[in-house]
Protein backbone atom coordinates (compact mmCIF):
# COMPACT_ATOMS: atom_id res chain seq x y z
CA UNK A 1 0.00 0.00 0.00
CA UNK A 2 1.01 3.54 -0.09
CA UNK A 3 1.34 5.92 2.49
CA UNK A 4 2.34 8.97 3.28
CA UNK A 5 5.61 8.79 5.45
CA UNK A 6 7.15 11.77 7.54
CA UNK A 7 10.94 11.52 7.93
CA UNK A 8 11.96 14.78 9.73
CA UNK A 9 11.21 18.70 9.33
CA UNK A 10 9.84 19.14 6.10
CA UNK A 11 10.95 16.17 5.03
CA UNK A 12 7.87 13.77 3.82
CA UNK A 13 7.13 11.63 0.76
CA UNK A 14 4.72 9.03 -0.38
CA UNK A 15 6.08 5.42 -0.12
CA UNK A 16 5.15 2.12 -0.20
CA UNK A 17 4.17 0.08 2.69
CA UNK A 18 3.65 -3.12 4.41
CA UNK A 19 -0.40 -3.50 4.71
CA UNK A 20 -1.00 -3.87 8.68
CA UNK A 21 -1.67 -6.88 10.25
CA UNK A 22 -5.53 -7.41 11.65
CA UNK A 23 -5.44 -8.53 15.62
CA UNK A 24 -8.05 -9.88 17.94
CA UNK A 25 -10.13 -6.82 18.88
CA UNK A 26 -8.87 -4.87 16.07
CA UNK A 27 -10.38 -3.77 12.36
CA UNK A 28 -8.43 -2.68 9.50
CA UNK A 29 -9.71 0.46 7.75
CA UNK A 30 -9.62 1.90 4.41
CA UNK A 31 -9.02 5.46 5.00
CA UNK A 32 -11.47 7.07 2.53
CA UNK A 33 -10.94 10.92 3.74
CA UNK A 34 -7.92 11.74 6.30
CA UNK A 35 -8.08 15.27 7.17
CA UNK A 36 -4.44 17.25 7.73
CA UNK A 37 -4.54 18.65 11.37
CA UNK A 38 -2.78 21.79 12.45
CA UNK A 39 -0.81 19.71 15.05
CA UNK A 40 0.27 17.76 12.43
CA UNK A 41 1.66 21.17 10.65
CA UNK A 42 3.54 21.71 13.74
CA UNK A 43 5.19 18.14 13.44
CA UNK A 44 5.86 18.27 9.98
CA UNK A 45 7.74 21.54 10.93
CA UNK A 46 9.24 19.47 13.75
CA UNK A 47 8.01 21.33 16.94
CA UNK A 48 6.27 18.46 18.02
CA UNK A 49 8.28 16.13 20.49
CA UNK A 50 5.54 13.68 20.66
CA UNK A 51 6.02 13.08 17.04
CA UNK A 52 9.14 10.67 15.85
CA UNK A 53 9.96 10.37 12.68
CA UNK A 54 9.77 7.93 10.43
CA UNK A 55 5.83 8.17 11.27
CA UNK A 56 2.46 7.62 8.81
CA UNK A 57 0.61 11.04 10.57
CA UNK A 58 -2.92 11.25 9.70
CA UNK A 59 -5.74 10.71 13.11
CA UNK A 60 -8.61 12.44 11.71
CA UNK A 61 -10.09 9.82 9.80
CA UNK A 62 -12.99 7.76 8.42
CA UNK A 63 -13.43 5.07 5.75
CA UNK A 64 -14.23 1.36 5.07
CA UNK A 65 -14.12 -1.32 7.32
CA UNK A 66 -11.57 -3.95 5.10
CA UNK A 67 -10.59 -6.71 7.72
CA UNK A 68 -12.09 -7.75 11.42
CA UNK A 69 -10.11 -9.59 14.34
CA UNK A 70 -10.97 -12.10 16.15
CA UNK A 71 -13.84 -11.50 18.70
CA UNK A 72 -15.37 -8.39 16.14
CA UNK A 73 -18.84 -8.26 14.98
CA UNK A 74 -18.63 -9.24 11.29
CA UNK A 75 -21.72 -6.72 10.68
CA UNK A 76 -18.60 -4.33 11.09
CA UNK A 77 -17.57 -5.82 7.89
CA UNK A 78 -17.78 -3.05 4.55
CA UNK A 79 -19.52 -0.44 6.95
CA UNK A 80 -17.76 3.24 6.94
CA UNK A 81 -16.69 4.10 9.99
CA UNK A 82 -15.27 7.08 11.86
CA UNK A 83 -12.63 6.67 13.64
CA UNK A 84 -11.48 7.91 17.46
CA UNK A 85 -7.53 7.75 17.20
CA UNK A 86 -7.18 8.39 21.43
CA UNK A 87 -7.40 5.52 23.40
CA UNK A 88 -6.87 5.38 26.93
CA UNK A 89 -5.89 2.00 29.51
CA UNK A 90 -9.13 3.04 31.58
CA UNK A 91 -7.57 1.55 34.39
CA UNK A 92 -5.18 4.50 35.95
CA UNK A 93 -6.82 7.54 38.25
CA UNK A 94 -7.56 9.98 35.92
CA UNK A 95 -9.32 7.66 33.54
CA UNK A 96 -11.64 6.40 36.89
CA UNK A 97 -11.94 10.23 37.28
CA UNK A 98 -13.43 10.50 33.73
CA UNK A 99 -10.12 12.21 32.31
CA UNK A 100 -9.28 9.78 29.81
CA UNK A 101 -7.66 12.21 27.53
CA UNK A 102 -4.84 12.89 30.18
CA UNK A 103 -4.20 9.44 30.59
CA UNK A 104 -0.50 8.73 31.46
CA UNK A 105 -0.46 5.62 28.66
CA UNK A 106 -2.96 7.11 26.25
CA UNK A 107 -2.13 6.18 22.43
CA UNK A 108 -3.03 8.38 19.52
CA UNK A 109 -2.94 6.63 16.08
CA UNK A 110 -1.05 8.95 13.77
CA UNK A 111 1.63 9.57 16.68
CA UNK A 112 1.87 6.09 18.60
CA UNK A 113 1.19 3.88 15.71
CA UNK A 114 0.87 4.47 11.75
CA UNK A 115 -2.12 6.99 11.15
CA UNK A 116 -4.61 7.24 8.38
CA UNK A 117 -2.53 8.95 6.10
CA UNK A 118 -2.25 4.80 4.28
CA UNK A 119 -4.17 2.51 2.10
CA UNK A 120 -4.82 0.99 5.48
CA UNK A 121 -4.96 1.43 8.93
CA UNK A 122 -5.00 -0.74 12.16
CA UNK A 123 -7.84 0.77 14.92
CA UNK A 124 -9.19 -0.70 18.16
CA UNK A 125 -13.10 -2.01 17.55
CA UNK A 126 -14.03 0.22 20.45
CA UNK A 127 -12.63 3.22 18.56
CA UNK A 128 -14.68 3.19 15.58
CA UNK A 129 -17.85 4.44 15.16
CA UNK A 130 -20.37 3.47 12.09
CA UNK A 131 -21.71 6.14 10.43
CA UNK A 132 -25.64 5.96 9.43
CA UNK A 133 -26.32 5.54 5.50
CA UNK A 134 -25.73 8.47 3.60
CA UNK A 135 -23.41 10.18 5.68
CA UNK A 136 -20.14 10.04 3.72
CA UNK A 137 -16.29 9.54 5.28
CA UNK A 138 -15.39 13.14 5.09
CA UNK A 139 -18.31 14.38 7.37
CA UNK A 140 -17.06 10.97 9.79
CA UNK A 141 -13.65 12.54 9.39
CA UNK A 142 -14.39 16.20 11.26
CA UNK A 143 -15.80 14.31 14.36
CA UNK A 144 -12.04 14.28 15.69
CA UNK A 145 -11.15 18.10 15.44
CA UNK A 146 -15.17 19.08 16.83
CA UNK A 147 -14.47 16.71 19.88
CA UNK A 148 -11.73 19.18 20.46
CA UNK A 149 -13.74 21.89 20.66
CA UNK A 150 -16.78 19.88 22.39
CA UNK A 151 -14.16 19.61 25.16
CA UNK A 152 -13.01 23.26 25.02
CA UNK A 153 -16.19 24.48 25.17
CA UNK A 154 -17.45 21.89 28.00
CA UNK A 155 -14.20 23.16 29.97
CA UNK A 156 -15.15 26.71 29.16
CA UNK A 157 -18.92 27.04 30.58
CA UNK A 158 -18.03 24.61 33.79
CA UNK A 159 -19.46 26.43 36.67
CA UNK A 160 -19.00 29.83 35.07
CA UNK A 161 -21.44 32.35 33.77
CA UNK A 162 -20.78 33.44 30.09
CA UNK A 163 -22.54 36.31 28.34
CA UNK A 164 -19.85 36.76 25.69
CA UNK A 165 -17.30 34.69 24.42
CA UNK A 166 -14.95 35.72 21.99
CA UNK A 167 -12.49 32.88 19.79
CA UNK A 168 -9.31 33.64 18.31
CA UNK A 169 -8.76 31.62 15.03
CA UNK A 170 -10.90 31.07 12.50
CA UNK A 171 -8.80 27.69 11.64
CA UNK A 172 -10.82 24.13 11.85
CA UNK A 173 -10.14 23.91 15.64
CA UNK A 174 -11.61 27.61 16.11
CA UNK A 175 -14.74 26.93 14.16
CA UNK A 176 -15.21 23.96 15.96
CA UNK A 177 -14.83 25.85 19.44
CA UNK A 178 -17.10 28.39 17.99
CA UNK A 179 -19.87 25.95 17.00
CA UNK A 180 -19.61 23.72 19.88
CA UNK A 181 -19.72 27.03 22.27
CA UNK A 182 -23.10 27.74 21.02
CA UNK A 183 -24.41 24.36 21.08
CA UNK A 184 -23.72 24.34 24.22
CA UNK A 185 -25.81 27.22 25.13
CA UNK A 186 -23.99 30.44 24.25
CA UNK A 187 -26.42 32.35 21.80
CA UNK A 188 -24.36 32.89 18.80
CA UNK A 189 -25.13 36.33 18.40
CA UNK A 190 -22.96 36.45 21.43
CA UNK A 191 -20.04 34.61 20.32
CA UNK A 192 -17.49 36.91 18.14
CA UNK A 193 -14.67 35.53 15.94
CA UNK A 194 -11.05 37.29 15.57
CA UNK A 195 -8.96 35.81 12.00
CA UNK A 196 -7.01 38.21 10.30
CA UNK A 197 -7.92 36.14 6.40
CA UNK A 198 -11.38 37.63 4.62
CA UNK A 199 -12.32 34.02 3.66
CA UNK A 200 -12.28 32.60 7.21
CA UNK A 201 -14.08 35.61 8.80
CA UNK A 202 -16.83 35.04 6.67
CA UNK A 203 -16.51 30.95 6.91
CA UNK A 204 -17.25 31.62 11.34
CA UNK A 205 -20.28 34.50 10.27
CA UNK A 206 -21.65 31.38 7.90
CA UNK A 207 -21.24 29.15 10.42
CA UNK A 208 -22.42 31.18 13.29
CA UNK A 209 -20.53 33.62 14.91
CA UNK A 210 -22.36 37.28 15.81
CA UNK A 211 -19.35 39.06 14.31
CA UNK A 212 -15.38 38.54 13.17
CA UNK A 213 -12.83 41.02 13.45
CA UNK A 214 -9.80 41.19 11.90
CA UNK A 215 -7.90 42.09 14.67
CA UNK A 216 -7.81 42.00 18.50
CA UNK A 217 -8.05 45.97 18.77
CA UNK A 218 -11.16 45.61 16.73
CA UNK A 219 -12.57 43.15 18.86
CA UNK A 220 -11.90 44.89 22.25
CA UNK A 221 -13.20 47.99 21.11
CA UNK A 222 -16.30 46.48 19.79
CA UNK A 223 -16.81 44.72 23.65
CA UNK A 224 -16.49 48.13 24.96
CA UNK A 225 -20.09 49.06 25.22
CA UNK A 226 -22.15 45.72 25.14
CA UNK A 227 -19.56 44.74 28.27
CA UNK A 228 -19.45 48.38 29.83
CA UNK A 229 -15.70 48.47 29.12
CA UNK A 230 -14.78 45.05 30.79
CA UNK A 231 -14.31 42.41 28.09
CA UNK A 232 -15.48 38.56 27.31
CA UNK A 233 -15.95 36.21 29.98
CA UNK A 234 -15.02 33.45 27.73
CA UNK A 235 -12.03 33.21 25.32
CA UNK A 236 -10.87 30.21 23.37
CA UNK A 237 -7.58 30.72 21.50
CA UNK A 238 -7.23 28.16 18.82
CA UNK A 239 -3.91 29.64 17.63
CA UNK A 240 -1.59 29.18 20.50
CA UNK A 241 0.76 32.21 19.08
CA UNK A 242 2.32 33.84 22.13
CA UNK A 243 0.55 36.43 20.70
CA UNK A 244 -2.54 35.26 20.57
CA UNK A 245 -2.36 34.49 24.43
CA UNK A 246 -1.78 37.50 25.08
CA UNK A 247 -4.37 38.75 22.93
CA UNK A 248 -7.09 36.31 25.50
CA UNK A 249 -6.03 38.12 28.35
CA UNK A 250 -6.59 41.26 27.24
CA UNK A 251 -9.68 40.69 25.84
CA UNK A 252 -11.14 39.21 29.56
CA UNK A 253 -12.68 41.06 31.64
CA UNK A 254 -12.07 40.66 35.71
CA UNK A 255 -13.03 36.83 36.64
CA UNK A 256 -12.94 35.67 32.95
CA UNK A 257 -11.83 32.34 31.56
CA UNK A 258 -9.64 31.75 28.76
CA UNK A 259 -9.42 28.19 27.25
CA UNK A 260 -6.17 27.97 25.39
CA UNK A 261 -6.69 25.06 22.71
CA UNK A 262 -3.49 25.85 19.99
CA UNK A 263 -0.58 25.01 20.18
CA UNK A 264 1.71 26.85 17.47
CA UNK A 265 3.93 28.27 20.46
CA UNK A 266 5.94 26.40 23.35
CA UNK A 267 7.21 29.31 25.15
CA UNK A 268 5.31 32.11 26.28
CA UNK A 269 5.46 35.03 28.04
CA UNK A 270 2.27 36.76 29.84
CA UNK A 271 2.41 39.53 32.53
CA UNK A 272 1.06 37.53 35.42
CA UNK A 273 0.42 40.53 37.40
CA UNK A 274 -2.63 41.03 35.17
CA UNK A 275 -3.42 37.90 35.86
CA UNK A 276 -3.61 37.61 39.52
CA UNK A 277 -4.87 40.91 39.87
CA UNK A 278 -8.20 40.23 37.37
CA UNK A 279 -7.93 36.78 38.79
CA UNK A 280 -8.00 35.40 35.80
CA UNK A 281 -8.81 31.66 34.80
CA UNK A 282 -5.95 30.14 32.21
CA UNK A 283 -7.80 26.81 31.07
CA UNK A 284 -5.65 24.01 29.34
CA UNK A 285 -7.61 21.88 26.88
CA UNK A 286 -5.86 18.91 25.33
CA UNK A 287 -8.03 16.12 23.29
CA UNK A 288 -11.27 14.67 24.49
CA UNK A 289 -13.19 11.98 26.05
CA UNK A 290 -15.21 9.42 24.42
CA UNK A 291 -18.10 11.15 25.48
CA UNK A 292 -16.56 14.53 23.68
CA UNK A 293 -16.29 12.58 20.35
CA UNK A 294 -19.74 10.91 20.69
CA UNK A 295 -21.27 14.01 20.97
CA UNK A 296 -19.45 15.57 18.02
CA UNK A 297 -20.59 12.54 15.84
CA UNK A 298 -24.17 13.30 16.91
CA UNK A 299 -24.01 17.08 16.00
CA UNK A 300 -22.19 15.89 12.63
CA UNK A 301 -24.31 13.25 11.38
CA UNK A 302 -27.48 15.70 12.54
CA UNK A 303 -26.41 18.41 10.73
CA UNK A 304 -26.18 20.78 13.40
CA UNK A 305 -22.05 21.42 13.13
CA UNK A 306 -19.48 20.91 10.48
CA UNK A 307 -16.88 23.12 8.38
CA UNK A 308 -19.47 24.48 5.11
CA UNK A 309 -19.20 22.80 1.77
CA UNK A 310 -16.90 19.99 1.86
CA UNK A 311 -13.75 19.83 -0.11
CA UNK A 312 -12.77 17.09 -2.49
CA UNK A 313 -10.56 14.01 -0.95
CA UNK A 314 -6.86 14.59 -2.76
CA UNK A 315 -5.17 11.53 -3.49
CA UNK A 316 -2.25 10.33 -1.06
CA UNK A 317 0.21 11.74 -3.54
CA UNK A 318 -0.61 15.17 -3.30
CA UNK A 319 -0.21 15.38 0.38
CA UNK A 320 3.51 16.61 0.94
CA UNK A 321 2.88 19.18 -1.91
CA UNK A 322 -0.25 20.00 0.81
CA UNK A 323 1.62 19.99 3.84
CA UNK A 324 4.31 22.27 2.50
CA UNK A 325 1.55 24.42 1.20
CA UNK A 326 -0.47 24.89 4.96
CA UNK A 327 3.26 25.78 6.28
CA UNK A 328 2.95 29.30 4.51
CA UNK A 329 0.04 30.48 6.36
CA UNK A 330 -3.32 30.44 6.43
CA UNK A 331 -5.69 30.07 3.25
CA UNK A 332 -9.29 29.93 2.38
CA UNK A 333 -8.89 26.45 2.51
CA UNK A 334 -10.18 25.41 6.31
CA UNK A 335 -9.46 21.54 5.67
CA UNK A 336 -7.70 19.63 3.15
CA UNK A 337 -8.73 15.81 2.85
CA UNK A 338 -6.29 12.89 1.51
CA UNK A 339 -6.81 9.67 0.76
CA UNK A 340 -5.45 6.59 -1.57
CA UNK A 341 -7.20 6.31 -4.74
CA UNK A 342 -8.77 3.85 -6.52
CA UNK A 343 -6.72 1.88 -9.24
Amino acid sequence: MKAIVWNGPEEMSVEEMEEPRVAPGTVIVRPEAAGICGSEIEGYLGRMGNRTPPLVMGHEFAGTVTEIGEGVNEDLLGRVVAVNPLSSDGTCPLCRAGNTNLCPNRALIGIHSPGGFAGYTLAPVENVYPLPEGVEARTGALAEPLANGVHAARLGLAGHTVERAVVIGAGTIGLMCLQAAVLEGIPNVSVSVIEPHDARREQALELGAGAAYASGEEAREALEGPTEGLGAGLVFDAVGAEVTRQMALDLMRPGGRTVFVGLHDDDTTLGFHGVVRGQFDLQGSYAYTGEDYERALEWLVAGKAGIGELPPVLPLEEGPGAFAELVRGPSARIKVFLAEMGE
